[in-house]
């Protein structure tokens, strides 16, 4: 069943067109990851999907309800939620306090503490410094937090914009392995990733962008083998920036 339905938008900056026709889907308990290379338009796309900036034309669906129109504090509460690039965690805040600040929307406080409690469990760097301050965090530490403050607003669909950049190449297996567990306890992921081999290693499906327009898209391990997405994406394992 279609969780997210995204039909012909197209998004202008300006004179520039940032998307032109781009139709995605993601179904129900899904990873879908988007490709391409900077200034493709995948940042944007993310960024319409939430609601930051408006469309042109086209439409989105969210849960079978028309959100073309809704605010993006209405798309957070019905659960769309956004981990943006470079993380955007309060460095001047604890690392608890960044965590309660995925929660602001709730209400119910006993809950958010058992869930808090859940993610200390689950990421055990970021329990020994929960009364540290984020800047004392590794960038590692750092995008490890920003999901788990995503995972605090209730998400049914998160996005991920570049969560790997700048990463260790430990810490960018450890990312990939989360996302996995994260998909297998019921999430759906919308995944924008320059690690294309990552990326494809564990979507369902992918989309690749170029200069705003959909150019590929279908099964990971088609692309994956398509001599336009290696020769472009793959190179000799390299992944493009």
């Amino acid at each position: 069943m279609a969780l997210l339905e995204v039909s012909a938008i197209e998004v202008n900056y300006g004179r520039v067109t940032a998307l032109s026709g781009v139709d995605l889907t993601v179904n129900e308990g899904e990873i879908v990851t988007v490709l391409g290379a900077n200034g493709a338009g995948k940042s944007t796309l993310l960024r319409a999907i939430l609601g930051a900036v408006p469309l042109k034309a086209g439409g989105i669906r969210f849960s079978g309800a028309d959100i073309t129109r809704a605010p993006t504090h209405s798309r957070i509460a019905s659960g769309l939620v956004l981990v943006p690039e470079g993380r955007r965690i309060l460095i001047s805040l604890s690392v608890e306090e960044n965590l309660q600040l995925g929660a602001h929307m709730r209400t119910d406080t006993t809950r958010v503490k058992a869930e808090i409690d859940a993610i200390y469990q689950r990421f055990p760097n970021l329990a020994e410094r929960r009364h540290m301050l984020a800047s004392c965090l590794s960038g590692g530490e750092q995008q490890m937090l920003a999901i788990g403050r995503a995972m605090l607003a209730k998400p049914r669909l998160m996005m991920l914009d570049e969560p790997s950049l700048g990463l260790s190449p430990l810490f960018v297996s450890k990312l990939f392995d989360l996302i996995k567990e994260l998909n297998r306890d019921g999430l759906s992921i919308l995944l924008v990733e320059q690690n294309t081999g990552k990326a494809l290693g564990v979507a369902h499906q992918a989309t690749v962008l170029e200069l705003g327009r959909v150019v590929m898209a279908g099964d990971p391990k088609a692309l994956a083998a398509d001599p336009r997405l290696q020769q472009a994406y793959l190179g000799e394992g390299t992944p493009s920036h």
